[in-house]
């Protein structure tokens, strides 16, 4: 059975405190190995979780402000001085190729060794903007104050070819066995044979949804539907609500709003303000909304 692997890698918002990292969620499955915002200090919060950042696949960046890319720079450097040669794709909001090139050429630092395939993304609504056949990505534009993306990883439905059912309705193997497991009719002698009679029943699959900085919106409760687990923007009580909205970000008790309109199975609460010593207060709040809440520290791992 697959599994997916989720380590909080920096789970604090706007600046580090002595026990939270600045804003990284690291996935991975089947081999696919994909990080979520790279904000300070993230190449080192890898090394010390031992994972391995030479084989990172992907990078999703959500926005620009400070906290949530400024580790980008210092990542690729170190992946061009340890002399990795595979492609690394980035993704993130309008404006991420300029962005990209400004960090990355500050100073005297020129990248040679491999290659940087960078997309910008624009989505109004909930869009696929990866897929390799194992899993997906989709996003989605949020409600901050400088344009941020969410971002949705989605496990891809396999059915299990039924290799003697198509045999007995007069399927020969080869290219029809293909075309009716990617979900395509076939004719057969004149006969049409469906998917669905030689495909068995669809699995559950699993989601993780990131809603970084944002105002509580539609559009997070969209990307959201129906996942394991939501990673949600926390960043102050519901009685600081106002500098909530004035900062484009949502409190603990409107991220547990949107979890239950989305129909989620968790919640976890990250990028809490540094006036808050510990999420303890800001968990118990959600919970009177969305009982299954709770906030990762740095360094733990969720395993679906």
């Amino acid at each position: 059975m697959s599994r997916v692997r989720t380590v909080f890698l920096g789970t604090g918002g706007s600046v580090p405190t002595k026990n939270r990292g600045l804003p990284a969620l690291y996935i991975e499955y089947e081999g696919n190995r994909m990080l979520f915002d790279c904000g300070e200090g993230t190449q080192r919060q890898m090394r010390i979780a031992g994972l391995p950042f030479m084989k990172l696949d992907r990078i999703f960046i959500s926005h620009f402000h400070a906290d949530h890319v400024l580790g980008l720079g210092g990542l690729i450097q170190t992946l061009d001085l340890f002399q990795r040669k595979k492609k690394l794709e980035i993704y993130g909001p309008k404006g991420i190729e300029d962005t990209i090139d400004k960090i990355i050429t500050t100073g005297h630092f020129v990248l040679e060794g491999f290659d940087l395939e960078i997309n910008e993304v624009r989505a109004k609504k909930p869009t696929r903007i990866y897929s390799n056949g194992d899993y997906s990505i989709s996003a989605v534009q949020l409600d901050h104050n400088v344009p941020c993306l969410g971002f949705s990883f989605q496990e891809i439905a396999k059915r299990k070819f039924l290799k003697k059912k198509a045999l007995r309705l007069g399927v020969p193997e080869g290219p029809l066995f293909s075309r009716l497991q990617n979900g395509e009719e076939v004719d057969v002698n004149g006969k049409l044979v469906k998917p669905d009679e030689v495909l068995g029943k669809p699995r559950q699959t699993k989601k993780i949804t990131y809603v970084p900085d944002t105002r509580p919106c539609i559009a997070g409760v969209h990307l959201a539907e129906g996942a394991d687990v939501l990673v949600h923007d926390s960043t102050f009580a519901h009685d600081l609500q106002e500098s909530a909205r004035e900062g484009g970000h949502s409190t603990a008790k409107e991220a547990a709003e949107i979890a239950k309109k989305a129909g989620v199975k968790k919640l976890a609460i990250m990028h809490p303000s540094q006036r808050y010593k510990d999420s303890k207060a800001l968990v118990k709040e959600a919970k009177t909304v969305f009982p299954d809440t709770f906030a990762p520290n740095d360094f733990d791992e969720l395993i679906l």
